[in-house]
Parts: C-alpha cells; sequence; structure tokens
C-alpha cells in the first residue's frame, strides 16, 4: 500500500484543485441519533464526490511512468468517471468512459463537461467494465480500473483530513462501493495509530461484499439491484476484500428505503445534497443507535451527484 510520507505527499499533490473538505459535527444528527455525529463533506468536491482525490493521484503517477500515453479507457456509474475526466483534462489526455445502459443522466452530462467521451454499453456496472477492457486491448488503449493503489492512496486523503481535524472517534461508517474508499479508511486508521472502528456499508440489494466478508472469500452476485448506483456492485475485488477483513469490524446491510430517508435527513438536519451510496453511512449509524448512544461516530458523506428527478421523488 503505502506509508505516510506517502499519503501526505498525496495530499499535497491535489491540493491545487481539491481543497480540504470540511468534517462538522451536526447537533441536530446528534439530537436525532443520540450520539455526537460528524459528517465528512465529501460532496463538496469538485466533482461532487471523493473519487476525484483518488483520479488525480493515479494520473499523475501514470504520466510519469508512461509518458507516451495514447490515451485512457475506463467503466464507471458516474464519479470514478468524473475524476478521471478531470484529471485527464488536467494531463491533457484523451479519456473514454463506459456506462451501463440507463446511467444516471446528469452524471453522463458531467462526464462529457470534463472532456470524456461517454459510451452507454452495458447492462450494469460490471458488464460495462468487461466491455471497456476488451476494448483497451483492441485499440491499445490504457484501462483504468476500479481500484489501484494510487487510487486508494488519493482517496486516503480524505481520511487523513478527518482523523486530523475530528476529535477521537468510537466508529465511522462509509460505503462500500468497489472498496478504494473504505480501504483508505482503513489504511490511514493504521497508519496514525488510532482505534476507531470502521464499519463498512451496502445496499441489501448488492451485497456482494458483505456476502464475501461474511464467508471469508469471494462471493458473486447475479444481480446488484439498488437505486444507489454507487454501490452497486456485484463483483468483488479480492485485494479489497483482504483489506476489509482485515481491517474493518463489520459490514452492515442497508435498504433502499433506508437510504431514501438518510437522503431526507441529511437535507432537514444539515441542508446537504446526497445520492445514495453518499447517505448510506448515515442509513446504517441510525440502524445503530444503541451502539452509538453516548458516544462519537462519523459518516462519510461520499457523494452528491443525484439527478433532480429523482431527488424531487425522494424528498416529496
Amino acid at each position: 500500500m503505502f506509508d505516510l510520507q506517502q499519503l501526505r505527499d498525496a495530499a499535497h499533490l491535489i491540493r491545487p484543485l481539491v481543497p480540504p473538505t470540511a468534517q462538522i459535527a451536526w447537533p441536530l444528527l446528534a439530537e436525532r441519533s443520540g450520539c455526537e455525529v460528524w459528517v465528512k463533506h465529501e460532496n463538496h468536491n469538485p466533482t461532487g464526490a471523493f473519487k476525484l482525490r483518488g483520479g488525480l493521484v493515479y494520473v499523475d503517477s501514470l504520466r510519469r511512468r508512461l509518458p507516451a500515453l495514447r490515451g485512457l479507457i475506463t467503466a464507471t456509474r458516474g464519479n470514478h468517471g468524473q475524476s478521471l475526466a478531470l484529471a485527464a483534462r488536467h494531463a491533457g489526455l484523451a479519456l473514454r468512459i463506459l456506462v451501463p445502459e440507463g446511467n444516471a443522466r446528469e452524471k453522463n452530462a458531467a462526464m462529457r463537461a470534463f472532456g470524456a467521451e461517454v459510451i452507454e454499453q452495458g447492462r450494469d456496472f460490471d458488464e460495462a467494465r468487461a466491455l471497456a477492457a476488451r476494448m483497451a486491448r483492441d485499440e491499445g488503449l490504457h484501462f483504468v480500473p476500479a481500484l489501484h493503489p494510487d487510487l486508494v492512496r488519493g482517496v486516503a486523503t480524505y481520511a487523513l483530513e478527518l482523523f486530523e481535524a475530528a476529535p477521537p472517534l468510537d466508529r465511522v461508517y462509509v460505503p462500500i462501493g468497489m472498496g478504494s474508499g473504505i480501504c483508505g479508511l482503513i489504511r490511514t486508521r493504521d497508519l496514525l495509530g488510532l482505534s476507531t472502528e470502521i464499519v463498512g456499508v451496502v445496499a441489501r440489494g448488492a451485497d456482494a461484499y458483505a456476502q464475501s466478508f461474511e464467508a471469508g472469500e469471494i462471493r458473486r452476485t447475479e444481480r446488484a439491484e439498488t437505486f444507489a448506483d454507487g454501490m452497486a456492485c456485484r463483483d468483488p475485488q479480492a485485494e479489497a476484500l483482504e483489506i476489509i477483513r482485515a481491517g474493518a469490524a463489520r459490514i452492515l446491510r442497508v435498504d433502499d428505503e433506508e437510504i431514501r430517508a438518510a437522503i431526507r435527513v441529511l437535507h432537514e438536519d444539515t441542508h446537504n445534497l446526497a445520492e445514495g451510496a453518499g447517505a448510506a453511512a448515515l442509513a446504517a449509524l441510525l440502524q445503530e443507535r444503541e451502539t452509538n448512544r453516548g458516544g462519537r461516530a462519523a459518516v462519510i458523506l461520499s457523494g452528491a451527484n443525484i439527478d433532480r428527478q429523482m431527488l424531487a421523488e425522494i424528498i416529496r
């Protein structure tokens, strides 16, 4: 993985484009949950999500290793793609992004606005990822995976900010998509020598990581059914699972209605916007009210990129 100095170097690298995001203890959330609740506001990033940190570090490292690079290709449901689109534009590289058919319209528009070519193909993220890998081989493009040590090191900078700015935390709740966010959180906690418990969160209809965590081996699922597209994973990564099993206390499942309720709570109590994956951590904390009662916990609001129509339906 990376050491503490390499993590601080990553934080320095991204700083011109990614100012530190806030971590705020919201009193209404405390009243609602019975504990002190800190929110790490990755929804305040320039792309509206934590992934931007990883994309910048990955592309910078790639350019140093492969100065004659022709172009990049990746697959995403949106936040990973926006991260790479901004980083690729900053580095002067072409980027092609595959998204599944019916992907969020506003996320597609944002990726195109950063200069990426966006192609809708595949029934879900995992199919789009396989197609992107095939195109990379056929056309000589560099395939950017959803999980890589440089991506993890970049996104781990949010954990460094949180742990160094907030008071000592009993536990942190973090959503799991492909695993970079929770892996960065675990690694940073360990580098800082903290005892904070880390709890992963998945959607009940896309619980491949929870099944794998409980079984001690990779368990793939046929479907990943949730409106929280940032957590719609059915094919866990072995490298991420190893880190999660070694460093996380547990993985909780939250259903879509709990996530919708958490979106409404964040809007009402903090006036912040959250996408499905961004609200999942709070949904899990509220599930564990008794565990957290009288303590101090944090949730990662990982992103805010939710389409207007969906948000309107949830708020209504």
